[in-house]
């Protein structure tokens, strides 16, 4: 019933001037769907958690609420009017200033501005590039799905599988495993901007709270340093997300064009001309996200944390960024159809 309901939800106009890889008018209601899944976990916690109070007395959790409605009602307003850049970009700071004032930043420094300055690159930063990497049928919502595994495997690990956070955590991965069914190719449904804004400040939030802040447990049982752990817990989970968006910036920054225009320069794209499936593409992305996640879970666990490791880990990162960046500098045309 959806389906047919919101079937102009998330097309352009005809006349539009884009580059999409999919020129079909598919209904965009993804992103509905998460927030509303998301709303019902997030009215469950007082009766899982049992504190009543929790929406008033925590301003995390009121920031998380406010920061993700604000991108979800900006995406959707994407998805409807097709709003510009400049709009998009103050709301994703406006989403990232929230966080920070109502406590959710990262805390790698001791100066608190240097903090600030990298939370709000980081939320801006994650809510474009995973809006940027949802080009293909199902790359976006397989990719998170391995970002969320790994986050409600650390929060039953650690024991704060009772958080709201952590609650919400699978509740999410269990709505982009419902939405898979319709997204994977050949796709029925996108998440639209609705879906990837939304997708974009939860799993910064997720990445900030259980990658860039990871603290020992009163058992000790994940002793951390702050630095060279972090960078690499961060680059190791969100690898393709993060290559995807470096690639595409850096080489349209090249041509003298602007990274927010789209286009069919993605490793997404470079992988499909040179004969890859859009399924194979997935499912390549999501075992190359799962094995960063395992990686980083070794990293955290690590309690001889040495220099040298630190280079040893780094090769993982290294190593799926550089083929997928010179990947794109190729000029061949699609081999095959999926």
């Amino acid at each position: 019933m959806l389906l047919n309901f919101s079937k102009n939800l998330g097309t352009r106009k005809n006349d539009a001037v884009q580059i999409r890889w999919n020129p079909t008018s598919k209904p965009a209601l993804g992103g509905i769907s998460f927030f509303v899944i998301f709303l019902i976990s997030f009215i469950s916690i007082q009766f899982i958690i049992g504190q009543t109070t929790i929406y008033f007395s925590d301003k995390k959790i009121f920031g998380l609420l406010s920061s993700i409605s604000i991108a979800f009602i900006m995406g959707l307003a994407d998805d409807a009017y097709d709003t510009k850049p400049l709009i998009k970009s103050l709301t994703q700071f406006m989403c990232a200033l929230i966080l920070i004032l109502t406590g959710t930043r990262i805390e790698c420094f001791d100066n608190e501005f240097l903090n600030y300055s990298l939370t709000i690159l980081w939320v801006v930063g994650m809510m474009n590039s995973i809006n940027m990497l949802d080009n293909m049928d199902a790359i976006t919502t397989t990719v998170s799905i391995g970002i969320l595994i790994f986050i409600s495997s650390i929060t039953i690990i650690q024991s704060h599988t009772l958080t709201p956070i952590s609650i919400l955590s699978i509740a999410m991965l269990g709505s982009l495993c419902g939405f898979l069914i319709y997204n994977w190719h050949p796709s029925k449904m996108f998440m639209g901007d609705t879906g990837s804004q939304f997708l974009g400040v939860f799993l910064a939030i997720v990445g900030i709270e259980y990658c860039w802040n990871i603290k020992p447990d009163a058992d000790n049982l994940f002793p951390i340093e702050y630095g060279t752990k972090s960078i690499l817990v961060v680059a190791s989970v969100f690898v393709i997300p993060l290559t995807d968006t470096i690639t595409v910036v850096t080489n349209r920054l090249a041509r003298g064009k602007s990274p927010f225009v789209g286009g069919k320069d993605h490793t997404t794209h470079s992988l499909f001309f040179n004969g890859v499936t859009e399924k194979r593409i997935a499912i390549l992305f999501f075992t190359l996200t799962l094995i960063g996640c395992y990686l980083s879970y070794l990293i955290i666990t690590d309690n001889n944390w040495t220099f040298q490791k630190f280079w040893i880990y780094s090769l993982y990162p290294i190593c799926v960024f550089l083929p997928l960046f010179l990947l794109t500098y190729q000029k061949n045309k699609p081999k095959t159809n999926s």
